[in-house]
């Protein structure tokens, strides 16, 4: 699977075609699969600098997912305030 990361850099089409292609598992157990390789340290040990662009690649992602998510009681830019509005 590191391989495949990364010959797949800079290549062009739909990833998660070549994915089920090669490994015949959907994308999502895919990337299940490569998280759980890339936090070993045989990872590192193999590719230090795929590992840690990987591993840079998800932390931005899980934080602009949270950054993104809709506030709790709702959706986005719909405070309380709006709420009281509508029900008077």
């Amino acid at each position: 699977m590191l391989d495949f990361e990364r010959e797949w850099v800079g290549r062009t089409g739909r990833k998660q075609d070549a994915i089920r292609e090669r490994f015949g598992i959907s994308a999502s157990r895919y990337y299940q699969l490569l998280a759980r390789i890339v936090n070993g340290p045989e990872a590192r040990d193999y590719d230090p600098l795929l590992v840690k662009r990987l591993q840079r690649r998800r932390l931005e992602r899980d934080r602009g997912g949270r950054a993104a998510a809709p506030r709790r009681g709702g959706a986005p830019g719909r405070g309380s305030a709006t709420r009281r509005r509508e029900h008077r």
